[in-house]
């Protein structure tokens, strides 16, 4: 019988990509988040992530119109970020689509239009939150139907708990379109902890110490919000105990559990559209 070695994700050790290798030359299978010793390596790097994860959102269905929008952190000008532009459509994004955005509200990079929305609201995270440097939102079917109840997401599930005790419900503001800058200090006041924020009457929000992790929280979320929201419907769930639940939070709940969560998809967008690193 051959003898398999079981290794958990802290164990492992393995570098994010070859060394030398391009942005645009095929990524190999990674465990933990790529590093750069070149930061106009690693902006390029994020700008590509961030194209790919806006087109897996396009992928699943999240577009909403022109709703919509997920930002990184610049690593050079680390207090701008990175935005997709207003009225582009998520699977079609590239790289150069991209705005860099300062914290004022100026567009320094790019020529397409910025969304008032996602500056507000974006700008009031990655202030108020430094280690965040990805942050996503979007008005997905099951996100806006379950943040209209008011409640947290119950560790009704294995997948739910990554959420235990790691997210908040926010009511400032809720179903209002968030257009002054004081509405959005507002929002990021309340959420100053945990990698999720349901956002009474809009929708979903989700950050993270990476792109992966902002986005698999964000898709991890609405399907535990549509598992939830169907298992209402059917009766009444049956919550995981505490215990397990908390346990089972250490174990797929951390950074980079979420980080690495992503990786399948981002292997995948990367061998159907390669365009995104135009």
């Amino acid at each position: 019988m051959p003898e398999f070695s079981v290794a958990t994700l802290d164990q492992v050790g393995i570098s994010g990509y070859r060394s030398g290798m391009a942005i645009t030359d095929k990524p190999i299978i990674t465990f933990h988040p790529e590093t750069f010793d070149d930061l106009e390596e690693e902006r390029a790097h994020r700008k590509a992530k961030l194209a790919g994860a806006l087109r897996v959102f396009g992928r699943l269905g999240f577009g909403e119109g022109v709703a919509g929008h997920m930002t990184a952190r610049d690593p050079i000008l680390t207090d701008h970020f990175w935005v997709n532009p207003f009225g582009k459509s998520f699977r079609h994004m590239k790289a150069s689509d991209l705005l860099l955005v300062n914290h004022d509200g100026d567009v320094v990079s790019g020529d397409m239009p910025l969304n008032r929305a996602a500056f507000v609201l974006h700008s009031a995270v990655h202030k108020a939150r430094p280690e965040v440097i990805a942050a996503a939102h979007t008005h997905s079917t099951y996100g806006k139907a379950f943040s209209a109840l008011g409640i947290p997401l119950a560790p009704i599930t294995q997948d739910s708990c990554a959420f235990y005790g790691d997210h908040h419900v926010i009511s400032e503001q809720g179903g209002k379109v968030v257009l002054e800058i004081e509405a959005g200090e507002e929002f990021a006041s309340k959420f100053l902890t945990g990698k999720a924020a349901i956002h009474q009457n809009h929708g979903l929000f989700t950050v993270g110490t990476t792109i992966d992790e902002a986005a698999f929280w964000f898709i991890t979320m609405e399907r535990n919000c549509q598992v939830q929201l169907a298992a209402m419907a059917a009766g009444n769930p049956i919550e995981v105990r505490d215990e397990y639940a908390r346990y089972t939070f250490e174990q797929t709940g951390s950074h980079l559990a979420g980080w690495f969560s992503f990786q399948p998809l981002w292997q995948e967008i990367c061998a159907t559209d390669p365009d995104l690193f135009d």
